[in-house]
């Protein structure tokens, strides 16, 4: 009978702490969506960037019964632009149709981009809707949000600025998507055998280093510390 009491006891203080950490799990991705300021700077969303993205949908995810260029974002895939300024950044992505850059032409015609940028202040900049398609991770595009940070890993460090801009967007997006997974691009292909993981041709990758090792390494401590938990880097870390 004691024994009995001390269980209930037990599974009582650990239900309520449970409960406890719910709400203020709850509160803190409450307050992520009402603090953040995102300011709207639309690329190109016409006609011929939707064909584009549907036709690589297709075509390179295999995704043939999807109607519109849109995704469910599981994964946040974090980048650099190794572009120096704002405004050549937001350039490049901007047209509908990819500018040179033979290595990807000859995949898909349309152009890269992302949904989220971040300037070296810490501004961030909404490029295109949320769950529309970007073209920025190979294979895992159909699946994931994009945030570009201006800069790179040498002449233009990314700076403390963008490093906390990163924390909040991403405590935003995790409190808003079921996101499972927050990766740099340079372990995107990580998940080359995951199910996650859609590309026709298994040829077809880039070597990426961004946003570098160091970056992710502080990154995770800090969402978590943020109280964004359940994610994990790698697919092996979470077991379906």
């Amino acid at each position: 009978m004691y024994k009995n009491h001390l269980y209930k006891a037990a599974l009582g203080i650990a239900l309520l702490a449970l409960w406890i950490a719910g709400c203020t799990g709850s509160k803190t991705g409450k307050n992520a969506i009402k603090d953040l300021k995102i300011v709207d700077k639309p690329i190109t969303w016409d006609t011929t960037r939707k064909r584009l993205s549907l036709e690589y949908i297709h075509q390179r995810h295999g995704l043939t019964n999807v109607k519109a260029p849109l995704i469910t974002p599981s994964m946040v895939v974090v980048h650099w632009t190794a572009i120096p300024t704002l405004a050549a950044s937001y350039n490049t992505f901007r047209p509908s149709v990819l500018e040179g850059r033979d290595e990807l032409q000859g995949a898909s015609r349309l152009n890269v981009s992302t949904q989220f940028m971040v300037d070296r202040d810490g501004t961030i900049y909404r490029l295109l809707p949320e769950t529309a398609f970007a073209r920025h991770t190979i294979g895992l595009n159909h699946c994931a949000i994009g945030i570009e940070n201006v800069g790179d890993g040498e002449q233009y460090k990314l700076t403390d600025a963008q490093f906390k801009a990163n924390v909040k967007l991403i405590q935003y997006l995790h409190y808003k998507y079921p996101i499972r997974f927050v990766i740099g691009h340079m372990d995107y292909t990580r998940f080359k055998n995951h199910p996650l993981w859609k590309e026709t041709d298994p040829n077809y990758m880039t070597e990426k280093t961004d946003p570098g090792a160091e970056w992710m390494a502080k990154l995770y401590p800090a969402l978590e510390q943020a109280g964004v938990y359940g994610i994990a880097r790698f697919p092996e870390a979470i077991k379906d």
